[in-house]
């Protein structure tokens, strides 16, 4: 069974736990002010398995799972034997990378709360782009394929936006630092990524045939 499945198992047990245990959803959901103030650092991980309800929670799973099989098997030529646990300590280090900013935004609100698996998600999706930007994704409410390059840019500048504004109730800083830490990851996990990326953008003719 692959990592990124076991991931998958997890979460949604952990999701469905938590919804029947109003005490365990308070205890791992991530409080900035119970981690800056009553040291409760584990919330910077546990938070990233629990979500909001099925929605949220199908939503993450599908996309972690789509990109997941592919990078799990990227990690596995790059690292080898140890490919499938390098891929799960990469996952987890982009939800707590991705919950920094909101840690030191939040940490003197006691009644803020931030949950879900968004910024690993992020981290995973945009580090596969980095290796293939012509990637093919296919948008709900966008009825044709785009590629992943043009994809991520109008996630990142869209986040970037929608975190500033403050109101939308999503913690869109969360999508976009999992998403940099992503691609930071993986540029310095295997450096040919990045001129190759710049290689094949530059190649790029939208309207060629």
């Amino acid at each position: 069974m692959s990592a990124t499945l076991l991931l998958v198992i997890a979460t949604v047990l952990i999701s469905i736990a938590a919804w029947r245990n109003e005490s365990l959803m308070d205890r791992w959901i991530m409080n900035p002010y119970a981690v800056a103030k009553r040291g409760e650092y584990y919330r910077l991980v546990t938070s990233g398995f629990l979500h909001a309800d099925y929605g949220h929670l199908f939503f993450n799973m599908f996309s972690f799972f789509s990109f997941g099989q592919a990078l799990e098997g990227v990690f596995t030529i790059l690292f080898g034997d140890l490919g499938g646990v390098v891929f799960v300590l990469f996952y987890i280090a982009g939800i707590i990378v991705s919950d920094i900013p909101t840690l030191l935004k939040y940490r003197d609100q006691s009644r803020y709360n931030s949950l879900g698996a968004s910024g690993g998600v992020s981290a995973v999706i945009f580090a596969m782009i980095l290796l293939n930007p012509f990637m093919s994704l296919q948008l709900i409410f966008i009825p044709i394929p785009i590629p992943g390059f043009i994809f991520g840019f109008l996630y990142l500048g869209y986040s970037y936006y929608a975190s500033r504004q403050g109101a939308s109730g999503i913690n869109h800083d969360a999508h976009l630092y999992g998403a940099l830490f992503g691609m930071l990851f993986m540029a310095v996990a295997y450096p040919a990524s990045l001129p190759a990326f710049a290689e094949q953008l530059s190649a790029w003719r939208p309207f060629s045939r």
